[in-house]
């Protein structure tokens, strides 16, 4: 008999790894009757919520990438078309550890998520004879969360919406809103986050806040000042913040006009050294449990620094892109939202549809590969969509997209733009025109419920697209528009539901996607 610690109360018949019986009979046992329950009652469902409130299927704007090919990237298989843009995944070999991980192996034991949801397995190597009763502990609590959000769905139909003092998510901007509220109200009671320590500003724990970047700043210091979600203690962590800036590595340690990141990535390479070094958890999962977050257009190249944190890790990234390696089923789309001033008072609000005399409305340089299109079909040519290059002198851009029922948001130099977020801001309804692009909160949000998606050959049909969407329905979008508008606004401190907390509940999703297990 070893000398292991006593069991944790949940498991009250299991004594010891010297009892090989009882662990058959008491753990593994239970665990596959229930699995196959879970299976039996899941094969049934004809409907089962993830189908709608989907991890690993959001609506990918102008993609073409299937469900199956999604799910064959989170297993590593990866289709070398999916990086024919952007170059091969790094094969940079991980942190020097005492006790490597091996490769992730999916497997489908307990299919909790959607029926065809490969939940992923990460093996943990640990000391022979030991138990990891704070992972046990945590993975016991997730479980049990899938369990509850899983409930939420079969039963939305028959219950009343979930009481809460400052929201009750309803409607069809939702794809389950139901479900969204039981899974957020479960991530503020369960979720919390580590951020490692290490590092100094400006280049960690720091980041921009006043520009077109500030995503990735506020992230920043709001997860550094947050006192309920973020912890202390690491073994109490469900997940892992690696507080790193790629904005400020690109203007402090960058050679200009260089296209050389090696710097930065050389940089990310060696903080993930350390903490893996300092920190068994980076090595117990691969970076599975771990999140970086960039705002900044070379976010997904900076993430090559290491092939785990590039294929294993979450990354919440503003370009999120589908064709430069974005995985919907585990990467996070951050909305890219320019801040230029702490008052956002003259950034929310606008008229109804019926002072709002324009049909459509972009202002925006020529550059990337869908502006181009955007300005040659309609710069000038009609006053029903305005579309310029540059606005004229003492022009508004504000005051017009105020004036305007549809706010055009082309993709630029990459596939995300500020102006979904400012359009939703004013009240106006966003167009995008874009490539692959996986709009943000779209685990949660139906953005065909309040915005229009146009690939960028309909562009020359923008009109006829438009003018075919009736007032009563126009009038419905703008509503809802208005809605979810609370889940796009920047709050110091963050306020409930609002962008930082959506952010958070998008990595606590991904995080469900995930079981570390102890590898025996």
């Amino acid at each position: 008999m070893d000398s292991s610690p006593p069991p944790p109360p949940p498991l009250p018949c299991f004594h010891g790894y010297g009892r090989r019986w009882s662990v058959l009979l008491c753990v593994l046992v239970p665990m596959v009757l229930v699995s196959l329950v879970l299976f039996a009652v899941e094969s049934k469902s004809s409907a089962f919520w993830f189908s709608s409130y989907s991890l690993s299927s959001p609506p990918v704007h102008g993609g073409d990438m299937s469900g199956e090919e999604v799910l064959e990237h989170r297993r590593g298989v990866v289709a070398q078309s999916h990086f024919n843009h952007s170059g091969h995944v790094s094969h940079v070999s991980p942190p020097p550890a005492a006790a490597p991980s091996p490769a992730p192996e999916p497997v489908s034991p307990l299919p909790l998520l959607l029926p065809s949801f490969l939940l992923v397995d990460i093996h943990s190597w640990k000391p022979a004879r030991r138990r990891d009763t704070n992972l046990e502990r945590l993975e016991l609590g997730l479980m049990r969360a899938r369990a509850a959000i899983k409930e939420a769905f079969q039963n939305h139909s028959n219950v009343s919406p979930l009481f809460d003092k400052d929201y009750v998510p309803q409607g069809p901007s939702y794809r389950d809103a139901y479900a969204f509220h039981r899974s957020y109200l479960v991530m503020e009671k369960l979720f919390k986050i580590y951020v490692y320590e290490e590092g100094e500003p400006p280049l960690f724990h720091d980041g921009p806040c006043r520009s077109i970047y500030s995503s990735e700043g506020r992230f920043i210091h709001g997860i550094d000042m947050d006192t309920w979600f973020r912890t202390r203690d690491p073994d109490l962590a469900h997940v892992f913040f690696l507080p790193f800036s790629v904005v400020k590595m690109v203007k402090l340690i960058y050679e200009p006009k260089s296209f050389d990141i090696s710097p930065i990535t050389r940089t990310i390479a060696d903080y993930i050294s350390v903490i893996a070094e300092r920190y068994p958890y980076w090595n117990r999962s691969r970076g599975a449990d771990h999140f970086m977050l960039s705002c900044h257009d070379w976010g997904p190249q900076a993430s090559k620094a290491l092939s785990h944190l590039y294929g294993d890790s979450i990354r919440v990234l503003c370009n999120a892109n589908t064709s430069e390696g974005f995985n919907p089923l585990k990467d996070v789309s951050l909305p890219e939202i320019n801040l230029k001033t702490d008052v956002m008072a003259d950034m929310m609000g606008g008229p109804s549809a019926s002072r709002r005399p324009v049909l459509a409305f972009f202002a925006g340089g020529d550059h990337g590969p869908v502006r181009p299109l955007l300005l040659q079909a309609w710069k000038g040519r009609d006053p029903d969509v305005q579309v310029h290059e540059y606005l004229p002198r003492g022009v508004s851009y504000y005051a017009m997209m105020r004036r305007s029922r549809f706010c055009l948001c082309p993709s630029g130099y990459e596939v995300a733009s500020p102006r979904v977020v400012e359009a939703i801001y004013l009240g106006c309804v966003p167009v995008t025109i874009s490539h692959r692009y996986v709009l943000p909160f779209s685990d949660v949000l139906n953005w065909k419920a309040f915005s229009v998606q146009v690939p960028p050959e309909d562009i020359p049909d923008l009109k006829r697209i438009l003018t075919a969407i009736s007032p009563r329905q126009y009038i419905r979008m703008q509503r809802r528009v208005r809605m979810v508008r609370r889940h796009f606004e920047v709050n110091n401190p963050p306020r409930r539901f609002d962008v930082f907390h959506m952010i958070l509940h998008s990595v606590w999703l991904r995080r469900l996607n995930v079981r570390l297990l102890r590898h025996e």
